[in-house]
């Protein structure tokens, strides 16, 4: 069972992007993910042209009216089914509070099964880049965390800041949280990109993926057109990239 969430507190990183394309090399992989948007900016749903009403159709009626997992499932044009997301998820923040019981809440719903994670279907989430009550909840469910930094010195001070939280969280989680550092928008020419690749492995260590996400056009215009990587360009290095991380993340047992 692999429950793999994407989170880094700062934006513009490629979280979204990583999120979906992982999703899709894993669909293209035959492995049949699903998917759960925990961004309330909700672009995974947008680029997965999933219509949703309201936050009723997305994890809010989890937290509000217990609804179960399985019924939120919608499909995508990507060919593997979602749990979408809509501005009024942010209203979990407010609602709730951090309760152990609140941040718990996703773990507990998936631990039952409902999704089919317990019969070996990964599920990807992409988070919302913020330390709240949504990420939270990933955090505590997931059991591998995929933290994307673009190729520059501030996205690598949001994830020195997640490395932080999640040690923080441990003692309460009672176990390691498996982290990969995922370097994305990794332009080779540029001395600033091998810059900070060489200090995420200083502080990071081997839990710095190998495979890095080149900056790559097909990449940036895929979401326009409502399409992963692989869906609009599948011999692209973006579609490259995303497969070789996926086995990279096979490989190592990251992803089972």
């Amino acid at each position: 069972m692999s429950i793999i969430a994407v989170f880094n507190q700062k934006g513009g990183v490629g979280k979204t992007t990583t999120a979906l394309n992982l999703a899709a090399a894993l669909q293209q992989s035959g492995r049949g993910p699903c998917a759960l948007d925990l961004d309330p900016q909700a672009q995974f749903t947008s680029i997965s042209k999933v219509s949703v009403r309201s936050g009723d159709d997305t994890l809010l009626s989890l937290f509000q009216r217990n609804r179960p997992l399985h019924e939120l499932l919608q499909a995508s044009t990507s060919g593997f089914p979602i749990i979408p997301s809509h501005t009024e998820l942010a209203k979990v923040d407010v609602l709730f509070g951090k309760g152990f019981n609140v941040v718990n809440r996703l773990h507990t719903a998936l631990r039952g099964g409902d999704l089919g994670t317990s019969q070996g279907m990964p599920l990807v989430m992409d988070c919302s880049p913020m330390i709240g009550v949504l990420s939270l909840n990933a955090i505590f469910a997931c059991n591998g965390l995929v933290v994307p930094i673009s190729a520059d010195h501030l996205s690598l001070q949001g994830a020195l800041h997640i490395e932080k939280t999640l040690n923080a969280l441990e003692p309460v989680l009672k176990r390691h949280v498996k982290r990969r550092y995922l370097l994305t928008r990794f332009d080779r020419r540029r001395r600033m990109a091998w810059e900070v690749l060489e200090k995420a492995q200083t502080c990071f260590g081997t839990d710095v993926c190998r495979t890095c996400i080149t900056e790559n056009v097909s990449l940036a215009e895929s979401p326009a057109l409502n399409k992963t990587v692989f869906e609009y360009a599948p011999g692209s290095r973006g579609a490259r990239d995303y497969t070789d991380l996926l086995q990279e993340l096979l490989e190592s047992g990251f992803i089972e």
